[in-house]
Parts: structure tokens; C-alpha cells; sequence
């Protein structure tokens, strides 16, 4: 399973009324994650490293993240992160 990390035009966020997802925030911390639906998201403030069994990737404002269904892995926000999200 893949984390898919993209750069999206303006054009295209406003598309999909990223702006009306509702936000998540969270303090630095290290914790682990279990991904029961597909999720997407766009950071707005923050840094977090992901690390999976497969790969390990670095989060940063401005990235669009979508996280696959049934993800394991684990989350270490370096700077407080605040993220637009939507489960599907």
C-alpha cells in the first residue's frame, strides 16, 4: 500500500471545495495509525513523517495525501500539523 503524495493546481482544490472539508489538527507527537477507510488531505500548516512496513514519507503544507484503505503505520508530527481531511 502506497501513500500518494501530490501538489494539486488552485484550480483543482477549489474542485473539489477542499476548503469545506472539515480540519484536523494535532499538537507534535508520535503515535500509530490504522487507516479503516481511504482518506485525503491537504495540509495547510506542519510537518509529519509517516513511516509504513514499505516506505517512509515526509508531509508538508501545501502537499494533497491520499492514505489507502487498511494502512498501518505511524505518524511523528515534527510541527503542529492542521489539514483539511475527507474519509471515502
Amino acid at each position: 500500500m502506497k501513500i500518494i503524495i501530490e501538489k494539486l493546481p488552485q484550480a483543482e482544490l477549489q474542485a473539489r471545495k477542499i476548503e469545506e472539508w472539515p480540519i484536523w489538527e494535532c499538537e507534535p507527537s508520535t503515535f500509530d495509525w490504522h487507516y479503516d477507510q481511504r482518506e485525503q488531505c491537504y495540509i495547510l500548516e506542519g510537518e509529519v513523517t509517516v513511516k509504513t512496513a514499505q516506505e517512509g514519507v515526509v508531509i508538508r503544507p501545501g502537499d494533497f495525501v491520499t492514505f489507502p484503505q487498511g494502512l498501518d503505520c505511524k505518524w511523528s508530527v515534527k510541527k503542529p500539523i492542521r489539514k483539511h481531511y475527507s474519509f471515502s
